[in-house]
């Protein structure tokens, strides 16, 4: 370490200036270093004689490319956006998902989620097709959201006309045969066995706070198959759920980085007219129930003491989630929705992040900051097509679950309160910060062009979004949180919930106007 010292020291001693001081053994400090005979003395502010004038690129915030859509005869959609690069996304969405199957036995839509990408009529197994978007450098993914069946591919955009054939016959011609249904049954299992077992809580509280919401209907029904259920799937019920939900008319084929009339071109060759493994019978049982909000509670005891994933104890914690029905994605109210959620913000106890990560959120400054007991203070937002979820995840010690639960009600009758300038400003600053960055991505971009696309049959550009989260106003947010109170409660609790209050008095606390818990008296505790 020393040597390295003097060594540094030298090379500073060394670097001095010309002319400042002169070696032992004479001669300049430092070299005159010159452009020489063959170059002019040009300064670094003028042009260079010769050079073409150079063209600099703008930023005005708006995409160059807009999103074209085109409606095939039979109802399918195509939606492209193009990007430079060689390489593109692209992709099936259905408008199907768990929340259409009131009619079914619940987990057809994990089921289908798990067997994608499997044996079709062209390729005799997954390997096949793995094969062949090797060909391309692509890889595939199959994504099953409550609403939302999403099948997409990133390969070279020269093997684009193969990934669209693979695609449809992916989507349209299963073999689904009894080994790979059997494969799917023991995946399925495992996964519900590690949803109860994973140290973070967040999926399954997910789970009970949408069923709490909207009890028995809609997006509140279960979105994993049921214990009791994997027995019962198989081909014949996956082919009538596929029959009604597997319509042209429910799709969008949607790609960036590719031409659009060549994506329409492709669709057209694999799409149209392109009789499914299931037939080509017409849809007659399709769910077109719009969600229905109920609040409720829905609670698991559980020891959670013995959930740490190595030899390092785990700290035992109560989760709670309390949630309040927020709006559609296709309501005007959607975006000062998501301001308010992004001014919530929250997180874990630790973070080593600074202002980008949410350190000057609510949930930071009155929650996490203030109680040095609570390990998690979380907002979510869910939005569909036709309702939404605003919910804030807590958790900490057993003992101390009646106080942290009116530490959230407390938060969330200040959201109907005063909004300051300069927090409202902070937070539409940096949900635009969020939106543009994730739409760097290529496969954000698709997922975004597809579920717009899907959705409304448009897509809003980032500068429109930009433009409308601008415009929202301390008054907006005011009157969607006054708005959102005025409805019950949903609460999930996971854990030791010996101390949890009643709903009763969660209920009582957000029609306060303190958030207070009612007291309540004991001789003995």
């Amino acid at each position: 370490m020393a040597a390295m010292v003097l060594a540094a020291a030298r090379l500073l001693r060394g670097s001095r200036s010309c002319g400042s001081s002169r070696p032992r053994f004479g001669g300049p400090a430092c070299r005159q270093f010159s452009s020489g005979g063959a170059y002019p003395n040009i300064p670094l502010s003028t042009p260079l004689p010769g050079v073409p004038k150079p063209v600099f690129a703008t930023v005005d915030g708006q995409e160059k490319f807009e999103t074209r859509v085109t409606t095939l005869d039979n109802g399918l959609r195509v939606a492209s956006q193009n990007k430079f690069g060689q390489f593109c996304t692209v992709g099936i969405l259905i408008n199907s998902g768990s929340r259409y199957e009131a009619k079914y036995l619940s987990g057809i839509a994990h089921f289908l989620e798990k067997l994608a990408f499997s044996s079709t009529d062209r390729f005799d197994s997954k390997d096949g097709i793995l094969l062949t978007l090797e060909k391309h450098g692509g890889i595939c993914d199959c994504q099953t959201s409550r609403d939302t069946t999403m099948y997409a591919v990133s390969a070279a955009s020269s093997g684009l006309d193969t990934v669209v054939g693979l695609l449809a016959d992916v989507v349209l011609h299963p073999r689904l045969t009894e080994e790979e249904i059997e494969m799917a049954r023991m995946t399925v299992q495992f996964e519900l066995e590690d949803l109860h077992m994973r140290p973070d809580p967040e999926p399954l509280l997910t789970e009970m706070i949408h069923e709490a919401a909207f009890k028995g209907n809609t997006v509140g029904l279960h979105r994993f198959c049921p214990t009791e259920n994997i027995a019962k799937i198989d081909r014949g019920v996956l082919h009538a759920y596929m029959r009604n939900y597997y319509t042209p008319d429910r799709m969008v084929l949607a790609g960036v980085g590719v031409e659009h009339d060549h994506l329409v071109e492709c669709a057209r060759k694999y799409l149209l007219g392109a009789r499914p493994a299931w037939g080509s019978e017409a849809a007659v049982d399709v769910d077109r129930s719009v969600a229905q909000y109920t609040g409720g509670l829905v609670k698991v005891e559980r020891d959670m003491s013995n959930v740490s994933p190595g030899p390092a104890p785990f700290p035992e914690l109560t989760h709670i989630m309390i949630g309040l029905e927020s709006c559609s994605f296709l309501e005007a109210d959607f975006i000062p929705f998501a301001v308010l959620n992004m001014m919530l913000g929250g997180g874990g106890s630790f973070s080593a992040g600074g202002p980008g990560k949410g350190m000057f959120t609510r949930l930071y400054l009155n929650v996490l900051n203030r109680h040095h007991w609570m390990y998690n203070a979380t907002a979510y937002h869910h939005s569909y097509e036709d309702t939404g979820l605003l919910c804030i995840h807590a958790s900490a010690d057993p003992r101390q679950v009646r106080e942290m639960v009116e530490i959230i009600t407390k938060e969330f009758i200040l959201m109907g309160g005063a909004v300051d300038v300069v927090e409202l400003e902070r937070a539409k600053t940096q949900l635009m910060s969020m939106l543009m960055m994730n739409l760097e991505s290529r496969p954000v971009i698709f997922e975004d062009v597809g579920r717009q696309v899907l959705a409304t049959r448009s897509r809003k550009l980032p500068h429109e979004l930009c433009a409308l989260i601008r415009d929202v106003t301390p008054e907006d947010i005011k009157r969607v949180a006054s708005r959102m109170l005025r409805r019950k409660p949903a609460v999930a609790a996971l854990g030791d919930l010996s101390d949890l209050p009643t709903y009763e008095h969660v209920q009582a606390a957000l029609a306060s106007r303190d958030g207070r818990l009612p007291r309540i008296y004991r001789l003995f505790r």
